[in-house]
């Protein structure tokens, strides 16, 4: 029980943390990805029994996401995946001020063993010490009057050489303070992650990011249509891969304090995103054909979503995605660029099906799969208009790994 103890805070009760993980499953930022659940409650219910040995990224794989034991690790990197996720939603999900517990589950970088703590309100109320800080020396200056001790403060009183010491003192202190804060904001402006250094051109001018999801045209699922005929819908459905989608980038635009407008793309015209700076996603976006047309690489959706270089076919497409759309591999365009008719940078994420767009759009907000992507990238990406294509490996009709086939700078 050594790594039960390793984990579990002081105070803190088995039944607490299982009933905080109820709670988290039960959550909307849970609820919708049965993934992340089944991950949390896996390497939960392993840490609460001390089997910490099963808390690997093989026996991970095996044991929550199917995977034969001699998969190779290095190419599949869905257990990875998973646990950034999760511990996005954790973070989203403590975000909410409201929800208070007596005991908090996080999922620590580099590790995937849990940590289950009390927050300081509730180690406060339990009388459970918290650790020592450092005392803040407060002094409070007057001319004339009662001192903490009750005798009176005079002019003399500021001539005294006990009393210039403390002002050296607090002069000295507040140096001190200043040069720390300094190192710090510097640490701060130097620790950008390279998700941070891609979406930053699209932060130059401070404006709201207008965030546009598609409209997925759907007929009228009905058993018996009207008059024998189904009925075209084209501005009420969006596509699962779309919204995930949209999800990932507007989480991370909340965890970044970026503020954004989220809209529908059948209700967006291109005078609306002049001089904003926009994300089109999906690759059912037809209404923007105009504009990924004028890149090098683009889907071609009258080409079974093939992606085209130049206007000339490519071997980018899923080849055996069946009438359902589903696919083993798909594959996404990423685009990042200035476009002058809007006169504002412009990030696409278009996939050939949906898992493409699903896998895009995760790829450009986790930094442990942006780096290895942008690993040949030249010194001076971020200054440049970038594209890339991206392969995505589809398992249990979910995308997990993926890779860049593709690339473009100019």
């Amino acid at each position: 029980m050594s790594s039960l103890k390793n984990c579990l805070d002081p105070g803190v009760t088995s039944e607490g943390v299982r009933a905080e993980l109820e709670r988290i499953l039960a959550s909307p930022e849970f609820k919708a990805s049965k993934r992340c659940q089944d991950f949390l409650q896996f390497v939960v219910d392993r840490a609460l029994a001390g089997v910490t040995e099963d808390l690997k990224e093989r026996t991970i794989g095996i044991e929550v996401f199917g995977r034969h034991p001699p998969y190779d690790t290095s190419a599949d990197g869905i257990v990875r995946v998973n646990a950034s996720e999760v511990r996005k939603r954790l973070a989203i999900y403590y975000a909410d001020s409201a929800r208070y517990s007596d005991c908090r589950i996080t999922l620590p970088t580099g590790t995937y063993l849990p940590v289950f703590s009390k927050p300081a309100k509730a180690l406060v109320e339990a009388n459970i010490p918290l650790p020592p800080q450092t005392p803040i020396l407060s002094p409070v200056l007057s001319t004339v009057g009662p001192n903490r001790a009750g005798s009176m403060v005079t002019p003399a009183t500021f001539r005294s050489p006990k009393f210039r010491r403390s002002i050296a003192a607090l002069i000295a202190i507040v140096v001190l303070a200043a040069a720390v804060l300094s190192v710090r904001w510097l640490e701060v402006a130097h620790s950008q992650t390279i998700v941070d250094k891609f979406w930053q051109p699209m932060f130059q001018d401070k404006a709201p990011i207008t965030l546009v999801a598609a409209y997925v045209p759907a007929y009228d699922p009905a058993a018996t249509p009207p008059n024998g005929q189904f009925i075209l819908m084209t501005d009420q459905y969006v596509g699962g891969g779309d919204l995930v989608a949209a999800v990932q980038i507007s989480s991370m635009l909340v965890r970044l304090g970026r503020p954004f407008n989220l809209r529908i793309g059948t209700g967006v015209s291109l005078d609306d995103l002049r001089n904003k700076p926009t994300v089109l996603i999906g690759y059912s976006n037809t209404q923007w054909k105009d504009v990924t047309k004028k890149f090098r690489f683009f889907v071609d959706d009258s080409s079974h979503g093939m992606i085209r270089d130049n206007g000339k076919p490519t071997d980018w497409y899923p080849h055996d995605a069946t009438p359902e759309n589903h696919a083993e591999v798909d594959y996404a365009v990423i685009s990042r660029a200035f476009d002058p008719e809007t006169h504002a940078m412009l990030i696409l994420v278009s996939g050939c099906l949906q898992y493409g767009t699903e896998g895009a759009a995760r790829l450009i907000t986790n930094p442990e799969l942006l780096a290895p992507a942008l690993r040949n990238a030249p010194k001076d990406w971020q200054q440049k208009n970038l594209q890339l294509i991206i392969q995505v490996n589809v398992v249990a009709n979910s995308p997990a790994s993926s890779q860049v086939v593709a690339s473009y700078y100019w």
